[in-house]
């Protein structure tokens, strides 16, 4: 007989509930039993005594990274889906403005009185021009591209509906629906329901109690059909036998009835936001937002101290991360510690620093760019982000792609210039209005277009990746142009650093038919 104990064992599991196997796995510390004698003998009544004791009164809060639940997450506003994933730990997948027509996507209203009808308005004519410019787009690229002998007829459509997606998406409104789906840890659950709960915005805090219920209710059962056909034929043959296999194949698994029940809004980061936006406006007041570049690699190793309150202030203001640093810096030492003080006095014995406390990072980069370009730079979770509101004071983009016809050779120049103006107008009625919530609504009625800023902190090897990621052909020419100039931004800084970039020049008209 061989010698089984000089073998390593490796299986994987399936079937467990995440609780129950979030509690088996953090037995292994303390028990010597393997993970299949642990399965056998835990009930989730036996996991819900251990959480409750271990997470909540000891504080483990690690055992909850040991169940992992999978979430889906279906029409929602993409202004929520942004505030939705912005964690760092978090995996998933949303609709692609790319492949999808959004048209049919309907959108979100909020609670708005007497401005519903504006608000509705505003936003079915974004939707029209996206349309035409979609339309339109796609017309002038099968005027200007023939199609390749070698290439079959629907992928040559599909390929130019994409390009002339890349542009019309532009004119989405903010308030456009979405679906995602997502599978985080329970512990990145628990934070995240807590962040939604605690937003200004009602739609975003709906989100979050769905989160909680869905965590805390029976979970969906892809199986559900097909193992009640055949508990159904079981049970006629013999009932008791039936009532067994309906205990085995139907009974409703709730994926964290127990690692989320308590996760409500959160006093520190509700506190902190107000009493550091109020802060930042105090400090800022009257002073002009500074001319930017749509890259900007922060130069200089100013002290921790100012790094930290200028990350403290960032999201809670529009002004770019340089000028804010400059200000700050020309602080004295008091009123620098006291920012800091106010970005953690208010934080209870579990709360996790606020994100501006990330400071240290070899690179930052403060970029401007369109919202849509954003949204696909957020996924780069490596990195610290520090996200600033979305406002109307940065203008917004035309989209430009080397190689393609522009909006003037399509004729749509106008069209779009007037769609983003009377979408901004429209912005600033709401904003300004005496509604509840006013300034959160209006945001709403932004399109992807508009210009929004964040601080993307990371090391060298992130910056690289990123650069020679999202510099590629095949990809939508807004992050195209933000990672070459991160590129162009770390090749002056450092310029024998840059030999190991591998970039392809985005500013070379490339093959629309490349993908």
């Amino acid at each position: 007989m061989p010698d089984k104990t000089n073998e390593t064992d490796v299986y994987a599991i399936h079937g467990a509930d995440p609780e129950v196997l979030a509690y088996a796995m953090a037995k292994y510390s303390r028990s010597a039993l393997n993970m299949r004698d642990s399965l056998a003998e835990i009930s989730s009544q036996r996991a819900e005594q251990f959480l409750n004791t271990f997470y909540f009164q000891y504080g483990h809060r690690s055992i909850a990274d040991l169940a992992h639940l999978p979430f889906a997450i279906e029409r929602l506003s993409l202004l929520a889906a942004i505030a939705l994933v912005d964690e760092q730990r978090w995996d998933g997948q949303e609709r692609s403005t790319r492949y999808q027509n959004f048209r049919k996507s309907g959108w979100y209203t909020p609670v708005l009185g007497e401005q519903a009808a504006t608000y509705t308005r505003a936003v079915e004519a974004l939707f029209a021009g996206y349309d035409r410019v979609g339309a339109e787009m796609l017309t002038a690229l099968k005027a200007a591209i023939p199609t390749p002998e070698t290439m079959k007829p629907d992928a040559y459509d599909r390929t130019l509906k994409a390009r002339a997606f890349d542009v019309a998406r532009y004119l989405l409104p903010l308030a456009t629906n979405t679906s995602l789906g997502q599978i985080v840890n329970a512990r990145t659950l628990e934070t995240q329901v807590s962040r939604l709960l605690t937003s200004e915005f009602a739609e975003i805090r709906m989100i979050g109690d769905r989160l909680r219920e869905a965590a805390s209710e029976p979970a969906w059962n892809v199986t559900h059909a097909p193992a009640q056909s055949l508990v159904d034929e079981i049970a006629a043959l013999n009932p008791e036998l039936g009532a067994r296999a309906r205990e085995a194949l139907l009974r409703p698994v709730k994926s964290a009835p127990t690692l989320v029940k308590y996760a409500a809004a959160n006093d520190y980061q509700a506190k902190s936001r107000a009493e550091l936006t109020a802060y930042a406006a105090e400090l800022m007041a009257g002073r002009a937002i500074a001319p930017a570049p749509v890259v900007d690699l922060i130069d200089g190793y100013e002290p921790l101290e100012v790094e930290l309150a200028t990350s403290l202030l960032y999201p809670h203001c529009h002004y770019p991360y340089r000028q804010l640093r400059d200000t700050i810096a020309n602080l004295g030492e008091a009123k620098r510690l006291e920012i800091i003080a106010l970005g953690a006095k208010d934080r209870g014995r579990h709360d996790e620093l606020l994100r501006g406390f990330s400071a240290g990072k070899g690179l930052r980069f403060d970029i401007l760019m369109d919202i849509g370009g954003f949204r696909d730079m957020h996924r780069h979770r490596k990195c610290t982000q520090l996200l600033q509101s979305f406002t109307d004071l940065h203008g917004y983009e035309e989209p430009v792609c080397p190689g393609q016809p522009t909006l003037a050779e399509a004729g749509i120049a106008v069209e779009y210039k007037a769609a983003m103006d009377a979408a901004f107008v429209a912005y600033r009625t709401l904003r300004d209005s005496d509604i509840v919530e006013a300034a959160e609504s209006a945001q709403y009625l932004l399109p992807l277009g508009t210009r929004c800023r964040a601080m993307f902190k990371m090391d060298f090897a992130e910056a690289l990746y990123i650069a020679e990621l999202r510099s590629g052909v095949a990809g939508h020419f807004s992050y195209r142009r933000v990672a070459w100039e991160m590129y162009l931004a770390v090749a002056k800084a450092h310029p024998e650093l840059a030999k190991l970039f591998r970039i392809e020049d985005v500013n070379v008209p490339v093959d629309l038919l490349r993908r």
